[in-house]
């Protein structure tokens, strides 16, 4: 009875290993390692979205310059807090500067923009290094914010606002 639980227990572990699940120390499986998605240009593309804002991000290794919308990031996002959002990936990544960055916007505002390039950046920079992905993950840049401006229902001045009630 022993060798049989012995031997199915060694079944099992082949069979994680053939599988590419890897144990952890603490007894929690992690997820297989992804494979790396490169177009023939050696760029990795993704989507990004934030708010009504939608990002195509394709990223490729470089100096570190970012390109939104044909222009520069300092001149799109004059503010700084807004560039720093952009390179929040990198930084936890600790990949800053070491790849170039080209992104078409569209809807929202500057803010909404930002944070769908974040998102687009991201979800890049685990295609195109895998192994990043539980970093990139664990700060949660990888979640799609999924709040958007609630629709206008008529009857109703905004969303919930009422009309001033007039007694008289």
């Amino acid at each position: 009875m022993i060798d049989d639980n012995r031997q199915s227990l060694a079944d099992l572990g082949a069979l994680q290993s053939e599988a590419g699940v890897t144990r952890k120390h603490d007894g929690v499986s992690a997820a297989p390692l992804r494979e790396q998605q490169i177009d023939a240009q050696g760029r990795a593309y993704a989507t990004g979205k934030r708010k009504n804002a939608i990002a195509r991000v394709w990223i490729k290794p470089g100096s570190g310059k970012i390109v939104v919308n044909g222009r520069d990031q300092t001149e799109y996002f004059a503010r700084p807090t807004l560039r720093l959002v952009i390179n929040q990936p990198f930084d936890v990544a600790e990949r800053r500067d070491q790849y170039d960055v080209i992104a078409t916007v569209k809807g929202g505002g500057l803010s909404g923009q930002a944070g769908a390039v974040k998102h687009g950046i991201s979800q890049a920079l685990t295609r195109f290094e895998p192994a990043l992905r539980p970093v990139v993950k664990h700060a949660g840049f990888l979640t799609r914010d999924p709040r958007v401006v609630e629709r206008k229902k008529y009857g109703k001045a905004k969303a919930r606002k009422s009309f001033q009630f007039s007694k008289r």
